[in-house]
């Protein structure tokens, strides 16, 4: 049997797969660009192999039925509200700075929040990367960009990775010439961060005038690579634990708290300049208008 399209006939056998390559093309499916190309621009700026050993980092959800990649949605958590975001913007995949996926999910169910993003994600056929501390460790990661509040001329990890420009934390040299005082280093990093407030622990028998010779930093929960760093003036953090700041302050080190992901969220928007670059402009790269950390100021 014949069937006739426009001036063209096909052969009835031939026709299923007809249909099925036009319903790709009207449903863009023909465009963008696979998975394995967006992976690997990505394991090319930051290596999986430099996330910590206990980290859960690389590709985390990977739906059954393939398709290409056209959009790419950037957040530095996953929430439910984000998730949605993706869908709504036609994204078929999300880079979550932040594993949503830690823990070992017993089950995908309804009733927990982190089930129902991942039965989400499946469902609507959206890819889920995450980077966490590959991009924390890697030169011109997420620290670098943090260390880019200071006016520094030498900058290393503060615990060495593979080699001497990959690893936890930084620690800065401010440079030699520069008088930078502590209120400048609180108002470098408001405007990095684009936050109006931060938290800041004075040393003991310091002023905000007091200058700032020294930095030692670390993007997130910092309090444990911190404590590596001996013999500076100020520490930077998303958050430590109480009794951590107080021995800081009390050894004559000042701390500048910013909540966790907001010394963290900041990089996504350079970020996405490049890997769009790195895909050659052939992906739109955005970043969520949905994410934010958890915590305020009021």
């Amino acid at each position: 049997m014949f069937i006739k399209i426009g001036k063209s006939f096909l052969v009835k056998s031939n026709y299923r797969a007809y249909t099925k390559i036009m319903s790709k093309m009207s449903s863009g499916e023909n465009m963008g660009i696979k998975l394995t190309e967006v992976v690997a621009a990505l394991e090319k700026f930051a290596p999986k192999h430099l996330s910590e050993q206990w980290d859960n980092t690389g590709l985390l959800v990977e739906p059954y039925t393939p398709r290409n990649i056209t959009k790419i949605l950037l957040t530095n958590d996953l929430t439910e509200d984000v998730a949605l975001e993706a869908k709504e913007k036609s994204c078929e995949m999300i880079i979550s700075y932040h594993p949503p996926i830690f823990a070992p999910l017993k089950s995908i169910i309804q009733s927990a929040w982190k089930e129902r993003i991942v039965s989400l994600l499946l469902e609507t056929r959206i890819y889920l990367y995450s980077p966490h501390t590959s991009w924390d460790s890697v030169k011109g990661g997420v620290n670098d960009w943090l260390a880019s509040a200071f006016p520094f001329d030498n900058s290393v990890p503060i615990i060495p990775g593979e080699d001497t420009e990959t690893g936890a934390g930084r620690f800065l040299s401010i440079t030699d010439n520069t008088d930078f005082k502590i209120h400048q280093a609180v108002e470098s990093v408001k405007n990095l961060t684009g936050l109006k407030h931060v938290r800041l622990a004075l040393a003991k028998g310091k002023t905000t005038n007091d200058k700032v010779r020294s930095v030692a930093l670390c993007a997130g929960s910092g309090g444990s690579v911190l404590k590596k760093a001996a013999n500076v003036d100020l520490f930077l953090t998303g958050e430590m634990l109480h009794h951590d700041i107080l021995d800081a302050t009390q050894r004559g080190i000042t701390v500048i708290l910013t909540n966790h992901s907001d010394s963290e969220r900041g990089f996504l928007q350079g970020f996405s300049t490049h890997l769009r670059r790195e895909l050659e402009n052939q992906v739109d790269v955005i970043v969520s208008k949905c994410d934010k950390d958890p915590l305020l100021t009021v």
